[in-house]
């Protein structure tokens, strides 16, 4: 989802020569084969979107493979860009990265200081060494990677899987499916009452473009930033307002013997925002659009990941 997005952003940049790898044609986990990609396409400049994601779940019954997948696939990418010479590196992290108790909202300084959400931790803990990777060697080696900080993405590409998905695109699954069933009642974990983020991907590619673009941090200064919207919502007024874009008039109820995970995250950007970038997708916007696509795609079968 990130990778199409900043795809779609740079080509709108202006932006032609452009190599890409999906996963069918390069395994990032298999380090021979990353290595000779690197040495036969020698990129200048490298954004590493590529991630094992999930939700609670997800994070929760394959821990292991969330860890080793993605410290395999960042160690592959980033040490095999600095060894070919590449000029620069965007890394993509996740807001998951900062404690679960971390000051709202969370500043960049909040890493590494307290205990992480359990039940993401796994995916949290490789995502900080993929940071701390490109901070060594930048440190070390003079190596120009850059590291950006999103909160919860969705939008076109999205992982809709029943169990494997996100908050966002799992409701949408949910709520669309309880719909053409004429269901009565949708049943969400938890109690309703954490409050998340949610930034359009789309919003995130004109970041990641605009930060390979225009952002040159100094020796003093932090190499990672934070990417969101300032604002949040409620998990409960989240799922009120996916069901009403699906157009399910049900009621909702909430199995609170589930886990509701972080209390809070939302992400200070005012480092991003004084640089010069900020949103401009609402959440009330993007709801609207990537229900109406994932409803065409659904519908026709057009590859929505189900």
């Amino acid at each position: 989802m990130a990778g199409s997005a900043i795809q779609r952003r740079l080509i709108q940049g202006g932006y032609t020569n452009l190599i890409t790898a999906s996963h069918k044609d390069l395994d990032l986990t298999d380090a021979d084969a990353v290595k000779s990609w690197f040495s036969s396409h020698k990129p200048d400049v490298v954004v590493l979107a590529a991630a094992k994601v999930g939700g609670i779940l997800a994070n929760a019954s394959y821990p292991a493979d969330f860890l080793l997948e993605n410290l395999k696939i960042q160690q592959n990418v980033i040490e095999n860009a600095w060894l070919q010479g590449c000029r620069r590196l965007l890394f993509l992290g996740s807001s998951c990265i900062y404690p679960k108790f971390a000051p709202q909202p969370i500043r960049e300084e909040s890493l590494l200081t307290g205990a992480l959400e359990p039940t993401n931790e796994w995916y949290a803990i490789a995502k900080i060494t993929g940071i701390q990777l490109c901070r060594a060697l930048r440190a070390q080696h003079g190596f120009d990677a850059i590291s950006l900080m999103p909160t919860n993405l969705y939008g076109p590409g999205d992982n809709y899987h029943p169990t494997n998905s996100h908050v966002l695109p799992a409701l949408i699954r949910r709520f669309q499916e309880a719909r053409d069933a004429g269901a009565a009642s949708v049943t969400c974990w938890g109690t309703g009452s954490p409050r998340r983020e949610f930034l359009h991907v789309d919003d995130l590619a004109d970041a990641a473009v605009f930060c390979l673009e225009q952002w040159q941090p100094t020796s003093d200064q932090l190499h990672y930033l934070n990417v969101g919207t300032g604002n949040d919502v409620t998990i409960k007024d989240l799922a009120e307002q996916v069901a009403s874009a699906v157009g399910f008039d049900g009621t909702i109820a909430w199995d609170t013997s589930k886990p509701d995970g972080t209390p809070r995250k939302l992400l200070d950007v005012g480092r991003l925002k004084a640089l010069g970038w900020q949103s401009s997708i609402p959440l009330e916007q993007g709801l609207v659009s990537t229900v109406a696509e994932f409803q065409h795609q659904y519908r026709d079968g057009q590859g929505v990941r189900l």
